[in-house]
């Protein structure tokens, strides 16, 4: 096995006294783990960051066999991390990326939009010009991974225009006239999932709930608790900044 290619740093982990488990995302054969001799030196631990963009070349003796891992660094995302909402949301999404994909198989929307994603926020002057992308790469990972909600259609009634909320059951979308009366039982569905754009605070705090109820009960359930709590932790930034 011998792979040569750009990647998004996930994690990594340490392993023995001087060494490093990496995972990353790549995009043509997906997530790969590998071990990164001397990981935990000065030299290449900044190199090990989540979010950065690295050349790593991989190589096994076997397909079955944890890879060697060299890595080059292509692009920093360590400045990020000296502001905290950029860092919560960087950690956030490498550590759901890390854990909700299987290894070695492609997502290459998956790849883009998390790539774009890091890009958005690394430009962006604050928050509310990357949240939107936030929430609408969530919704992009569970539908790569089959649990995608259907929102171009009222699910009650086939309408197509004005639809305002989401089933929390079904993940299918509900028109303005089907959902009256039953607002409390279903989830806003804030209107830039439809239309793009930037997303508004209230707009982006509806985003998050939709997208965490459906993460929470589709993909991360009681193993991915550990992993959640950086969600927790990035919503709780968001909302204190906004208060």
């Amino acid at each position: 096995m011998h792979l040569n290619a750009p990647a998004i740093l996930l994690s990594a982990r340490a392993h023995g006294e001087h060494g490093a488990v990496v995972r990353a995302l790549t995009e043509q054969a997906g997530v790969q783990p590998g071990y990164v001799r001397g990981g935990r030196s000065r030299a290449i631990r900044p190199v090990l960051q989540p979010g950065n963009l690295i050349r790593g070349d991989w190589r096994a003796r076997t397909d079955t066999q944890l890879a060697a891992l060299t890595v080059e660094l292509i692009e920093s995302r360590a400045p990020l991390f000296a502001e905290p909402l950029a860092a919560a949301a960087i950690d956030w999404m490498c550590a759901l990326t890390a854990y909700a994909l299987p290894e070695a198989q492609p997502y290459p929307r998956i790849h883009a939009a998390l790539d774009g994603l890091f890009s958005a926020i690394a430009a962006a002057p604050g928050a509310r010009d990357w949240v939107g992308a936030l929430v609408r790469t969530e919704l992009l990972i569970l539908s790569e991974l089959g649990f995608g909600l259907s929102l171009d259609e009222c699910v009650a009634t086939g309408v197509t225009d004005d639809l305002t909320h989401v089933s929390p059951k079904s993940g299918g979308a509900v028109s303005r006239g089907a959902a009256t009366g039953l607002e409390h039982r279903l989830l806003p569905l804030p209107a830039f999932l439809i239309e793009g754009g930037r997303a508004e605070w209230t707009a982006a705090f509806d985003g998050l709930a939709l997208s965490g109820h459906f993460l929470s009960r589709d993909l991360l359930g009681l193993k991915g608790q550990d992993v959640l709590a950086a969600r927790t932790r990035l919503v709780e930034r968001l909302k204190r900044t906004v208060a």
